[in-house]
């Protein structure tokens, strides 16, 4: 990658970004402004019980833009009151979560690191008028919900496409307010 290219990312990352040469990046504490585009930081869960403290931070970036769709990417994280502080609290038109249900081998609890099927169809009940794009499934060996789990899930709680998009690895979707 160009190491000139412009990158944000967590306070966590601000070494590894220094480290692989990157000169451009920006570690957010809290928020930034960059081209009309206001970055807020959340943070995020990236697991539960033993695994949580061996996970580090985790955090989501909530993309505001005057006269564009508002998107709040969750990124690694379970189902928390946080996130569903931050969906009242931002009012977003769309959420990208990472839903592959991740859990890690090992004699680790068998709880996930990042959202699950169930967990995803919790955060479409609290989402509001919020379209999903779930993401972060198939490719990962770790993730135990893979598209196919999904959509069956969604089926069975009555959920459909004008609420959940599943999009197949290299699809573009186009965000409209």
């Amino acid at each position: 990658m160009d190491k000139s290219l412009k990158l944000f990312g967590q306070q966590a990352d601000e070494q590894y970004f220094l480290n692989c040469n990157f000169w451009n990046a920006e570690a957010i504490a809290d928020s930034v402004v960059y081209d009309g585009i206001t970055i807020i930081r959340t943070d995020a869960q990236h697991g539960t019980g033993r695994m949580l403290k061996n996970m580090g931070d985790a955090s989501g970036f909530v993309l505001k833009a005057s006269g564009h769709p508002t998107v709040y990417i969750i990124g690694d994280g379970v189902w928390t009151q946080g996130i569903a502080d931050n969906i009242v609290r931002y009012n977003p038109d769309y959420i990208v979560v990472n839903s592959g249900g991740a859990v890690m081998p090992g004699g680790y609890d068998a709880t996930p690191i990042i959202m699950d099927e169930r967990q995803v169809m919790a955060l479409i009940q609290e989402s509001g008028n919020a379209k999903i794009i779930a993401v972060h499934m198939d490719a990962v060996d770790h993730c135990l919900t893979t598209r196919a789990v999904l959509r069956k899930e969604a089926k069975r709680m009555k959920i459909g496409n004008d609420k959940l998009l599943i999009p197949e690895d290299g699809e573009i979707i186009s965000l409209s307010k």
